[in-house]
């Protein structure tokens, strides 16, 4: 089984039913995932902007909610000085850079839809 460190795009995809729901599911099936803490208040506030646009279908999108922090994920709890650091030196949001210093102080590839950070995780 692979491992990887999933950010909040790809699993927001998967299990809120986004357009590219197909692609994550293929890039998270079998695989060991690992995330920051962060994530879970992440996936909150996707769920929080999807009942904004789209308030009948609130119990859905929290039950999708309820769903995502159920899977096994392994939680990671990052370094914040070393993610400041690493924020500033890549030009990166201090929340996409707990997903770049999870995947390299695991030593693990980092799965995300965000181009940006995907250049970073690839440099």
């Amino acid at each position: 089984m692979n491992a990887k460190v999933v950010d909040a795009s790809v699993l927001a995809a998967w299990v809120f039913g986004e357009p590219r729901a197909p692609e994550a599911r293929r890039i998270l099936s079998q695989a060991r995932l690992y995330a920051p803490r962060l994530m879970g208040y992440e996936l909150a506030q996707v769920a929080v902007k999807k009942i904004e646009r789209h308030a009948e279908l609130q119990a859905g999108i929290l039950e999708a909610l309820a769903l995502a922090l159920r899977l096994s994920v392994r939680w990671v709890d990052v370094d914040h000085h070393a993610v400041a650091r690493l924020a500033l030196r890549e030009e990166l949001t201090a929340y996409d850079a707990s997903y770049l210093h999870t995947s390299r102080a695991l030593g693990i590839p980092l799965a995300t839809f965000d181009q940006r950070l995907a250049r970073r995780a690839s440099g």
